[in-house]
């Protein structure tokens, strides 16, 4: 492969980085997934075991992709390339980086049309479609928004190119600059929903669930959800953190970062539990829901609750702003790829990569309606995206960045870069040479 050379951009400052690093693992997965899978599995110990699985395994994969990409100052493909050449490893390791750039183009493009979802709720819930309804009246609302692909294009389209007019402003001008106004606008609309929350009766209910576990309801299949969801929540194995470290200087301690970045993320998982189960609780509604909870459950509630309209605003923006600041950092990759691939500017690879996504999401979103019966081994496009992504690349692809680091980079290097002594390195290689792969692994086996 040939490249381009280019002035690689860079973070301008910690701070920045942390904040977008948080951003692309704050999405959909903690607002929306974490607080359904809190009410699937059982509360208290579902989050118990997320909490030690996102310490002890999320959290050294999330490391090796940051010192990888900062060593390596290119997209993930380049990257894994000459890192490779550098350790005498062999050229099949530049999969492991083409696997996470197609992970996350893949998962934009139906993240994109889900987010397009969350964009046509705050329009419901500002006009008032969500008063006075009842589940079926809101299950109605939902099944129409899927019935009509031109009201979906229209939302997915809008949802993508918010997302592309970021990114082509660049790491600071963009990426930066929007984790810096969107993630404390996100924090102030999450504590606001945690207050009224507290309001509704259903507050203590809600830590209850959430804090004090029934290990009597543990059981395996809770805590492979609990390992896989700890595994998606940070953005591992999208080839996002590779492309971020890529990004970063030498001055950011990445131990350091990373665990500021899983205790936000972490915060923020389950102050969203403590935004949504008190209303769940205090209206008498399902739990067990799904991902109906968010689309469908929440706004029956909204739509009978006093000031409901403007509880129903704050969190549909709340969700949308999670939204874009996770596809944001999927399509940086793409980007970052192209960019340095061709001889195409910044505006010009961010359009051409965006465009792509977007195509790809229109087949996606046309499996609710006109291509409902197009079937590729037993599923729709929308579903056969989200598990070739979730159940292959993403475990595959996480895989690779662990060992790699583990095994292939010299051990003394890693220990000076991770400002480790002797002890601690040894704790570290534990996890990353045995633990992380173990829990990785389990989890790639139990979803086939």
């Amino acid at each position: 492969m040939t490249t381009t050379t280019k002035v690689h951009a860079q973070w301008s400052s910690r701070m920045g980085f942390v904040l977008a690093a948080t951003g692309s693992a704050v999405g959909l997965g903690n607002i929306w997934k974490f607080p359904y899978m809190v009410g699937d599995s059982g509360g208290a110990a579902f989050v118990l075991i997320y909490l030690a699985c996102i310490f002890l395994i999320g959290l050294p994969i999330l490391v090796g992709e940051w010192l990888l990409g900062r060593r390596g100052q290119k997209n993930p493909i380049y990257t894994m390339q000459d890192l490779a050449a550098k350790s005498g490893s062999s050229k099949a390791w530049v999969l492991v980086g083409l696997s996470g750039v197609l992970a996350a183009f893949l998962i934009l493009s139906f993240y994109s049309v889900i987010g397009g979802w969350s964009l046509a709720y705050v329009k419901d819930a500002v006009i008032g479609n969500f008063a006075g309804q009842d589940g079926d009246g809101i299950g109605a609302l939902f099944t129409g928004l899927l019935a009509s692909p031109a009201i979906l294009v229209f939302w997915h389209s809008l949802f993508m190119l918010i997302t592309i007019g970021i990114v082509a402003r660049g790491v600071t001008g963009g990426l930066e600059k929007a984790a810096k106004t969107l993630m404390p606008a996100l924090a102030g609309l999450l504590v606001l929903l945690v207050l009224y929350g507290m309001t509704t009766g259903g507050f203590m209910q809600a830590l209850d669930f959430m804090f004090k576990p029934d290990w009597s309801q543990l059981h395996g299949g809770i805590v492979l959800a609990a390992l896989g969801h700890a595994f998606f929540t940070l953005s591992l194995g999208m080839g996002i953190m590779m492309a971020y470290g890529s990004y970063l200087g030498e001055d950011v301690n990445l131990l350091q970062a990373a665990r500021t970045v899983v205790i936000l993320d972490t915060v923020i998982a389950l102050a969203a539990g403590l935004a949504i189960f008190p209303i769940v609780f205090a209206n008498g509604l399902d739990l067990g829901q799904g991902p109906g909870l968010i689309f469908v459950t929440l706004p029956v509630a909204f739509g009978n609750i006093t000031a409901g309209w403007l509880v129903g605003v704050a969190f549909f923006v709340l969700l949308t702003f999670a939204a874009i600041t996770s596809a944001i950092s999927l399509l940086e990759p793409v980007v970052e790829f192209v960019e340095e691939r061709t001889p195409l500017s910044r505006l010009a690879s961010t359009v051409v990569a965006g465009i792509a996504a977007w195509a790809l999401g229109i087949l996606a979103l046309l499996s609710f309606n006109l291509l409902g019966d197009f079937l590729i081994l037993g599923l729709n496009i929308f579903d056969l995206l989200d598990t070739l992504t979730s159940k292959f690349l993403l475990p595959l692809t996480g895989l690779g960045v662990i060992l790699f680091v583990a095994w292939c980079l010299e051990k003394e290097d890693v220990r000076k870069e991770l400002g480790l002594d002797i002890y601690d390195f040894s704790l570290w290689n534990l996890l990353a040479r045995y633990l992380a792969p173990v829990g990785v692994l389990i989890v790639f086996f139990a979803n086939l």
